[in-house]
Order: C-alpha cells, then structure tokens, then sequence
C-alpha cells in the first residue's frame, strides 16, 4: 500500500500518556488520514514531525511496552 505524504497542518496533538509529569520528556501525538505523528511539545510546533503508517506505530507501542527501548 503506498500513502501519499502526511499532512498535519490541521491535526488535533495531544500529549502522550508516556509524558513525563516534569516536562523534560514530553511528546505529542497526532493522527491524520493513514498516519500518526510525534512531535517534541518543547518545540512548540515548530519541530519536525516523525510520521508513522498505523501499523508500524503499532509495532513501535508494542515495544514500548515490552520494554524493548530500555537500556
């Protein structure tokens, strides 16, 4: 399946439930039509976005949660 470029231009972000409580480590989330985005929230909307098709995000929370990630 081949996605066209993702657009978040309008996109709702929310924080991550992974966000830490100081701020130090926050990230927010988007999803658009057949992708979802992370941003740093300390960048203000001003960094750059990683964008993810579902299922590799999918793939990726699996291994948050499995601690792979962690050293």
């Amino acid at each position: 399946m081949i996605h066209s470029q993702p657009d978040f231009t309008d996109a709702d972000w929310f924080t991550s439930s992974f966000t830490d409580g100081n701020g130090t480590q926050c990230v927010e989330v988007a999803v658009v039509r057949g992708w979802v985005g992370v941003r740093d929230t300390k960048q203000h909307g001003a960094g750059p976005i990683l964008a993810f098709t579902p299922t590799a995000w999918e793939a990726f929370l699996l291994g948050v949660h499995a601690d792979e990630f962690t050293s």
